[in-house]
């Protein structure tokens, strides 16, 4: 957006009013150092126009399996792997670092996020996340319910969320402060349809919004709500409260950068519902820590990484048609340009599935029906190093700090979990692009230079924290440009996703978004139930 004028950028970014208050403002804008960072969306690109790999690599090896992809689900299958006792494989990534979206870096000060930035307790009936988190010595026992208790020092310190509205910081996200009897009827209105929904079991005691999504119920009922958007869902049942259409669409653009408008109900009533253990009680406790989820991919990344080339990008995932079970892999080494070659038994693909025409030349030369129903949603992400806090007019600053009327997500602060609450600090500021063309958003984002984005985070937080420019020292700023997959309404209950998880001659498939919900949980079950898919025959033999 390089021909476009601060006011105009400010405006498409944060509405006209900011803008035009941050361009009448005395002075030239005050900038820290810093500078955009990962992820690779270069590569990505030469990986979509074609990479020249005519001439084939020099260098073949025979491995059992390859894990394409680097990220929650990738690593997951390959924990799984090891923990059953494979070890012929090795795992791809094409970034220097592991993760994805769930990756983290490291301070002079602390850990912080680059993505990611915290995980629900889970449910007990989620057996195998509870394996992990059992093996990482965050579980310390179960309830009287066989509910599993977390150490407290794992779960969100308080305050944990706080919400800034006409100059004032108020306690937790509902905005209870000026909220009028109707606004308080409809939110408890709302609760009991959450509740409600948190109560219904299907004819085979399936929840109807369960964890991963697999296990949740298909009833005609339940996948009805598939079909409309989470505003008709509201207006149908008459909540017009501004405060709670405030409250679910923060929740839409926080889990899935899409507005409420955007959302298919079934997803928005998942955020409310699918964590809550019984009717009226509170939703599952939050675990994180500094480096959010990046805690998480560490565990998972230390167990496997004698498996991970980092660095080496799949270009070239081919079934061999002479074979029943036999795919090649070329990858190219991202620094040296340089190839390998990798003749294996099976594939893991725990890339996003709208890479499979790029990368494998079945799907190139006919593109599956399923491919194009997968839409993503692009985040810019920033980490601003602060050498002192600053002024907080109300409720104390919070680990989740959210400001009502910005399009952001505010922003988490890196020190809280370790209860620093003096001093230097990092921010992580959270914006989803939610245009509803998610291609032009990209386009947009990724047109941005440094100035300018850091211009809109500064800009965006002056609204809370006037002084935030003379406290930022230093300012990064990451570009997902395919962060989360969009459950728009058809796209849960539609096919797509069943179809898109079925093995294809030897590749099997494994990422977050054939959850249809960009969530830890979904892509740590889906490697974990591609790992098994392969193991399986291995077992029965």
């Amino acid at each position: 957006m390089s021909n476009f004028s601060r006011r105009e950028v400010l405006a498409a970014f944060l509405g006209l009013p900011v803008a035009i208050a941050a361009c009448r403002s005395s002075g030239t804008p005050q900038f820290p150092a810093g500078q955009i960072v990962g992820a690779s969306d270069g590569i990505g690109h030469r990986l979509r126009d074609g990479l020249n790999l005519s001439a084939g690599p020099d260098n073949w090896q025979n491995v059992g399996i390859v894990i394409v992809g680097g990220g929650v689900a990738g690593l997951a299958a390959a924990w799984r792997l090891l923990k059953s006792g494979f070890q012929d494989f090795v795992l791809l990534e094409l970034e220097p670092a592991p993760g994805g979206t769930a990756r983290s870096d490291n301070s002079a000060i602390v850990p912080y996020p680059w993505g990611a930035h915290y995980l629900p307790a889970p449910l007990k009936e989620n057996t195998t996340l509870l394996t992990l988190l059992n093996e990482m010595g965050v579980v310390e026992g179960r309830d009287r319910d066989d509910e599993p208790i977390i150490g407290e020092q794992f779960l969100c310190r308080d305050p944990e969320e706080r919400v800034f509205y006409r100059g004032r910081w108020y306690e937790g996200l509902y905005l209870h402060a000026g909220a009028s009897k109707e606004d308080l009827a409809q939110l408890d209105r709302f609760n009991a349809e959450v509740n409600r929904w948190v109560a219904w079991r299907d004819s085979k005691e399936r929840r109807a919004f369960a964890i991963p999504l697999e296990t949740s119920s298909d009833d005609a009922e339940v996948t009805a709500l598939d079909k409309m958007t989470m505003a008709d869902w509201l207006i149908a049942r008459g909540f017009d409260s501004p405060r709670l259409r405030w409250l679910v669409d923060y929740a839409c653009r926080d889990d899935y950068g899409m507005t409420l408008e955007q959302t298919s109900a079934w997803a928005g009533l998942f955020y409310f519902a699918s964590r809550v253990p019984k009717p009226g009680a509170e939703s599952q406790p939050l675990m994180t820590w500094p480096e959010g989820n990046g805690r998480l991919v560490s565990h998972l990344y230390n167990q496997v990484k004698d498996k991970v080339r980092l660095g080496l990008v799949a270009a070239q995932v081919n079934p061999v048609e002479a074979a029943k079970s036999s795919v090649d892999v070329v990858a190219l080494d991202s620094k040296t340009n340089s190839q390998v070659g990798f003749h294996c038994n099976h594939v893991v693909f725990a890339a996003p599935q709208f890479l499979t025409p790029y990368l494998m030349k079945d799907f190139r030369e006919q593109k599956p029906a399923h491919v194009p129903e997968f839409q993503y949603g692009t985040w810019m992400v920033a980490n601003l190093f602060l050498k002192d806090r600053p002024a907080s007019r109300g409720f104390p600053l919070a680990w989740d700090n959210v400001i009502y009327e910005s399009p952001s997500l505010g922003y988490v602060v890196a020190t809280h979990q370790r209860g620093i609450d003096y001093g230097p600090t990092v921010f992580t500021y959270y914006y989803p692009m939610c245009d509803a063309n998610p291609h032009a958003a990209r386009e947009k984002l990724l047109a941005m230079d440094w100035r300018a984005c850091a211009d809109i985070v500064l800009t965006d937080l002056s609204r809370a924290h006037p002084e935030i420019r003379s406290l930022v020292e230093r300012l990064d700023v990451m570009r997902w440009g395919h962060a989360m997959i969009r459950p728009r309404p058809g796209f849960i209950w539609g096919g797509a996703r069943a179809a898109a998880a079925k093995p294809y001659r030897g590749i099997h498939f494994a990422n977050t978004d054939l959850g249809g919900v960009a969530l830890f949980e979904e892509a740590f079950h889906h490697g974990v139930r591609a790992a098994d898919e392969i193991l399986a025959p291995t077992k029965q033999a």
